[in-house]
């Protein structure tokens, strides 16, 4: 069972010698049940602020959070602890406790809610460490496990409550890239199979790209941006997203525009999705209306688990008719986004 979040005008400031300094300024946010939101923001932009402020970590200088929609601002100390019962949350350097094998720590908000029997506690934490795929390691200590090994034992300890949601607060910035990639399937596979709402907090492009349905792009305490994955990801529309866009892709910005200005032709972005990603139809329709065209730059490859496909070309015109036009507008009927860059 997950649940559903919304964030109305929160803000957050810190005191500091005498001055406020705002870390949230006036977010409004809403999560649906049961879908993985990301937030992406450079550091220092009020991230992990905003993640504390869901179980309230962190109590906010203004606004409401609800959630289910009740506004948890208001709970007494009793109505608090009940709340983060029902969130998990995983970060970003493990927090596991060294003393305790990875099964203690598995039960470890277990025997602290005290609400269940030495037995219940048992059973859980052997369904967990086997979810998680540590059943040889049951009996380990932190120091005996790799990077990506601890941050499963940290899922693990999530998860023990049956939270109804789960916040990640940098769960993969200390892990190499294929250790990465092995945790954020691991996820994927805990959203879907228990569908629990997830909020994951992040300054890479690609953990968003891969796991998450919908974005808000965080700058300077504020949200910027926000909308469907495919649509920031493939279309940004502010400066801070479109930094995040190119520096996933290796993209400098400056060289691509000094390139672009030295083709001859019209310039135009091609974006594809689902199916049509695979399909002949670039080759198609220009052999069809005589179009002549070279791939400036382009990338094939996935959001989550829809593929997609985004290239630049130059077009130029065999009989310097409206050729180009007219495969433009085949293009648009055959469902792809097309973008005139010139």
């Amino acid at each position: 069972m997950s649940s559903t979040l919304e964030f109305q005008k929160i803000s957050k400031s810190y005191r500091v010698k005498g001055r406020d300094i705002p870390a949230v300024v006036d977010v409004d946010l809403s999560v649906i049940a049961g879908e993985v939101f990301g937030v992406i923001g450079h550091s220092g932009a009020g991230k992990s602020t905003l993640i504390r402020l869901i179980n309230l970590l962190e109590r906010p200088s203004g606004g409401r959070v609800l959630i289910d929609g009740e506004d948890v601002t208001r709970l007494d100390d009793a109505g608090l602890r009940a709340l983060r019962q029902r969130i998990g949350m995983i970060f970003q350097h493990f927090n596991l406790l060294s003393a305790k094998t990875v099964a203690d720590n598995i039960a470890f908000p277990l025997r602290i809610a005290g609400q269940h029997s030495a037995a219940e506690i048992h059973q859980r934490v052997a369904e967990l460490i086997e979810r998680v795929g540590l059943t040889e390691h049951a009996h380990k200590y932190p120091a005996q496990l790799s990077g990506g090994q601890k941050q499963r034992v940290g899922i693990a300890r999530a998860l023990a409550t049956q939270p109804r949601i789960l916040l990640c607060d940098e769960a993969t910035s200390a892990l190499d890239p294929q250790t990465t990639q092995s945790v954020l399937r691991l996820l994927d596979e805990i959203n879907r199979e228990l569908r629990l709402t997830i909020v994951l907090i992040t300054h890479e492009m690609n953990v968003i790209r891969t796991l998450c349905d919908r974005v808000a792009v965080l700058d300077s305490g504020r949200i910027v941006e926000s909308g469907n994955v495919a649509d920031v990801f493939l279309h940004p529309q502010h400066p801070t997203s479109r930094r995040f866009v190119y520096e996933s892709e290796d993209i400098d910005e400056g060289t691509l525009h000094a390139a672009f200005s030295q083709v001859s032709g019209r310039l135009v972005r091609l974006t594809f999705r689902g199916a049509a990603t695979y399909e002949p139809i670039l080759g198609r329709i220009t052999r069809q209306y005589g179009v002549d065209f070279s791939i400036l730059t382009g990338r094939i490859d996935r959001i989550k688990h829809t593929p997609y496909g985004q290239l630049v070309l130059g077009l130029s015109d065999r009989d310097q008719g409206h050729s180009i036009g007219e495969a433009l507008r085949c293009f648009r009927e055959e469902g792809l986004t097309v973008e005139e860059i010139n």
